[in-house]
């Protein structure tokens, strides 16, 4: 009798920027709509940061990338197959790129490009103001400045959206000024929406066909889980990986062996 191989099982590590206990009210919904979302032959985990992004500044999303490109050398060291980063603003998204061999996908980068695809025009709505300028230069960084009409706010903090998780109430106040924002950007002409942030997203995009006045909201959670298995597919299909001409070129070991040690 000839024995066939057992088919190949892939490893997805996601990488939040969140913390289990702080965190629970998202979490605990996020892992069972991935678990959902994931192909059967994709195996993954959901790894938190502690502290978490507890703050809205520039040195909190510093300390956000030096975890996550860590996280990176770690996952492949343990022999995942891509990882999947599920904080809205990329941070150190690049220089984890240049690290590992294995895919590194960002939840901004993935959604913006997958949003082009569905519409002529997008806009974002972010958690809260201080986040507004980050994703104006994430657009101009992918050079999409053309197709977004406008960045706007619920004005909210993480903990709002944590009581939105668990309580009704919170929830529709929560949706008031989240609609309130959306019909702005579709008064400036947005057919598409991107809710900018993983907690939005889930609370705001997570029911099927979710849209306002016609305008899909996109849940970039799934489609950063669906676009990791593809990553892997397609390195696995072609054997072709992210440029390493200049970017994304690889770091010289001593340069990696100091920031891990040191960094």
């Amino acid at each position: 009798m000839i024995e066939t191989a057992a088919p190949r099982r892939y490893r997805i590590w996601f990488q939040g920027a969140t913390d289990r206990v702080a965190h629970n009210a998202y979490i605990s919904r996020l892992e069972p709509f991935m678990r959902r979302v994931v192909a059967p032959e994709f195996d993954f985990t959901f790894n938190t940061v502690t502290p978490p992004a507890t703050t809205t500044h520039a040195i909190t999303e510093f300390r956000m990338a030096r975890a996550f490109i860590r996280n990176a050398v770690q996952a492949q060291r343990e022999g995942y197959d891509v990882m999947a980063i599920t904080h809205f603003q990329d941070a150190g998204l690049a220089e984890a790129k240049s690290a590992v061999e294995m895919p590194v996908l960002g939840l901004g980068e993935t959604t913006l490009m997958h949003a082009c695809t569905l519409g002529r025009k997008l806009g974002l709505v972010t958690i809260n103001p201080v986040f507004i300028p980050w994703h104006e230069d994430q657009v101009a960084r992918y050079g999409i400045a053309q197709r977004v009409v406008g960045v706007r706010a619920v004005n909210g903090k993480v903990s709002d959206f944590m009581d939105a998780f668990e309580r009704a109430d919170a929830f529709e106040a929560l949706r008031e000024k989240f609609v309130r924002e959306v019909n702005i950007l579709l008064d400036a002409g947005a057919d598409v929406i991107v809710p900018a942030g993983g907690l939005p997203m889930l609370l705001f995009g997570g029911e099927f066909g979710a849209q306002i006045g016609g305008a899909p909201i996109l849940n970039g959670l799934a489609v950063i889980a669906k676009a990791a298995e593809a990553a892997v597919r397609l390195k696995e299909l072609t054997g072709i990986g992210v440029s390493r001409r200049s970017n994304y070129a690889h770091p010289p070991e001593k340069s990696l062996t100091e920031f891990l040690e040191q960094g």
